[in-house]
């Protein structure tokens, strides 16, 4: 069975389309970054639909990297034949060697936040975008309205951004900087 480490990133690639959303999300995000996008704002995707497999690999790496548990504590991941717990020369059970394989992978994912085991991205109900202006960003509000967003930052983490977004059903969580999704979750 495979070791665990930063290898295990390349498998069950998550997608940067916003057309593996599901609706109504997709129209939302698809409405949202129209109006990003007419007000002069940037975008990059990160993520939109991840598969359950990298949802499961990116949860429990962060908790073996964490030391939340333990290599032999993480359950069987379904598709996935991976090896958690790594040993010395001699065969026995590393727990460094374990936890230093996790932590890549971690860094390798480019995790910041506890990755929740159960994400609205495995529904494609969620993104992650960086969204960034220069001046004022004159938008508009899903019914038409125009909103000029004046206060900083100048990026996704701005309050009166995460009040436009809302008109799209578009929802800001705001722990998670890149973050959005149908329920803020």
């Amino acid at each position: 069975m495979p070791l665990s480490g930063p290898a295990w990133v390349q498998q069950f690639p998550t997608s940067r389309s916003v057309d593996d959303l599901v609706d109504p999300f997709r129209t939302n995000v698809q409405n949202f970054l129209a109006a990003l996008s007419a007000a002069g704002a940037t975008v990059t995707i990160a993520d939109t639909l991840r598969p359950p497999e990298r949802l499961s690999l990116m949860h429990y790496s962060y908790q073996v990297a964490n030391s939340v548990i333990t290599p032999a504590q993480v359950p069987a991941i379904p598709n996935v034949d991976i090896e958690w717990l790594h040993t010395d020369t001699g065969g026995n059970p590393d727990p460094a060697a374990s936890a230093a394989a996790a932590a890549q992978m971690v860094a390798s994912y480019g995790i910041v936040y506890a990755p929740a085991l159960n994400s609205l991205h495995a529904l494609g109900q969620a993104i992650d975008m960086d969204i960034s202006w220069s001046g004022d960003l004159t938008i508009a509000n899903a019914d038409g309205s125009t909103a000029v967003v004046t206060s900083s930052p100048q990026n996704g983490q701005n309050p009166d951004l995460h009040q436009v977004g809302a008109t799209y059903g578009v929802i800001k969580l705001l722990s998670d900087p890149p973050h959005w999704s149908l329920t803020g979750h």
